[in-house]
């Protein structure tokens, strides 16, 4: 079973962006925790972030038929981004969003996810857990 694991804008400041609503868990070791934690469940994941909203739709096109599932934190696109919800949908790839603080106990504008009505669940409020169970979620999901 592979999984693409993908972050989105700003989320490569992990450990150093706002510790007191994230943490001090760089993306490097949210990501070493879940490959680690996919291979306990005969799992493979592939770790990739980017700041562009562009790049992110061209990652999740180009993942039909080399991946069975999807774990993504789109960071502040899971508000405003039509093209990744889009692009999410078009794949039918079963995908998990994730985020690590609540969204529906933050502002208001963050309240609102474009990307959770075509994904199989969402996952927010544990911070760096969030990512873990995720990934558990899923893989149930696709067994």
């Amino acid at each position: 079973m592979k999984i693409l694991l993908i972050n989105g804008a700003n989320l490569n400041m992990l450990g150093q962006r706002e510790p007191e609503k994230y943490g001090t868990t760089t993306l490097k070791d949210i990501e070493n925790s879940v490959i680690s934690r996919a291979r306990e469940l005969g799992a493979e994941v592939d770790a990739w972030q980017s700041n562009h909203e562009g790049d992110i739709v061209d990652k999740i096109q180009a993942a039909k038929g080399s991946y069975d599932g999807i774990l993504i934190n789109a960071g502040g696109y899971t508000h405003t981004s039509v093209v990744i919800r889009d692009a999410i949908a078009a794949t039918a790839i079963p995908t998990v969003e994730i985020h690590m603080t609540n969204i529906h106990a933050r502002e208001e504008f963050r309240h609102t996810s474009l990307l959770s009505g075509v994904c199989v669940a969402q996952v927010v409020g544990f911070k760096e857990l969030s990512y873990i169970l995720a990934l558990e979620g899923l893989v149930n999901y696709l067994h």
